[in-house]
């Protein structure tokens, strides 16, 4: 097994190893290891059924389900269609993933440890691979923050409401419903990482409707400010999706935007989504 590390703060590709065989302690030691460090990890061409995918997805923690039941497997209810592709008119997965910087299920009690997204099919353009992911370290932003802002933060608490993206976008307006059903949560606005002990900034734009004990256009003015800091280029990392990747992201140290320059019925797109529960933020 190798792990090569990118040239950006974060992600990593690793070589020689099948995921669709069973892994020793020692194997998994040294993925966890570098999921860890990395944040960001791209397995290539690997062949995995949907029990395997799940497999390897319970090393890290429970698997979780989310709330758009309608987008998940027909036998696999574990597994969520990512996918722009339409049978009958209607969308076989969730198509709107992604359209705006975040980080997955924020608006959870317990916000998972990781998402694996797995490539089926991936849209191309003149043989050109579409459909890049963009992530950015929330860990490297809060540490290129200067010392008295990290002061001034440290103890902000946030309102998440997941609608709250949607309403921004004004896109995935036939979910919204379900969206609204959802109670916010409060999290901190600068998260401990679980596993590493690293100060992460935990807020995005639109599903951040306020922050504890602040006037509400100070509080989004704030929101604002941190959240396109957090995105900065120099904290960010592309992945550019072949067939059969499987990419994972760690969802306190990290946020991620999905670029949407493909179009139904002229490109496909199709991935397994699958994400490990994790810790309370604090």
């Amino acid at each position: 097994m190798q792990v090569v590390p990118s040239p950006d703060v974060i992600g990593a590709e690793i070589y020689a190893v099948d995921l669709a065989q069973p892994l020793s302690n020692a194997e998994f030691g040294r993925i966890e290891a570098a999921f860890n460090k990395h944040a960001v990890l791209c397995f290539r061409n690997q062949q995995l059924d949907e029990p395997q995918l799940i497999a390897f997805a319970r090393r890290f923690g429970d698997v979780e389900r989310i709330f758009l039941t309608h987008y998940a497997h027909p036998t696999y209810p574990e597994i969520m269609l990512v996918s722009n592709i339409k049978e009958n008119g209607r969308d076989i997965g969730h198509a709107d993933a992604g359209r705006v910087w975040h980080t997955d299920m924020s608006y959870t009690a317990r916000p998972p440890r990781a998402t694996m997204l797995y490539a089926l099919e991936v849209p191309v353009e003149n043989g050109v691979a579409l459909g890049d992911t963009i992530f950015s370290s929330a860990a490297d932003a809060h540490d290129g923050l200067p010392q008295e802002k990290q002061q001034r933060i440290a103890k902000l608490r946030a309102i998440h409401q997941v609608a709250g993206r949607r309403s921004r976008t004004g896109t995935g307006q036939e979910d919204q419903a379900l969206r609204y059903q959802q109670p916010a949560v409060v999290h901190p606005v600068v998260r401990t990482h679980p596993h590493t002990g690293r100060k992460c900034l935990y807020l995005s734009k639109g599903e951040c409707e306020g922050i504890e004990g602040m006037p509400q256009d100070e509080a989004l003015e704030l929101v604002e400010e941190l959240a396109d800091y957090t995105v900065d280029s120099r904290f960010r990392h592309i992945h550019r999706w072949r067939v059969r990747d499987l990419l994972m992201w760690d969802n306190c140290a990290v946020q991620h935007l999905a670029s949407h320059d493909y179009e139904w019925p002229r490109h496909r797109r199709l991935m397994h989504r699958v994400t490990v529960g994790g810790a309370i933020p604090v």
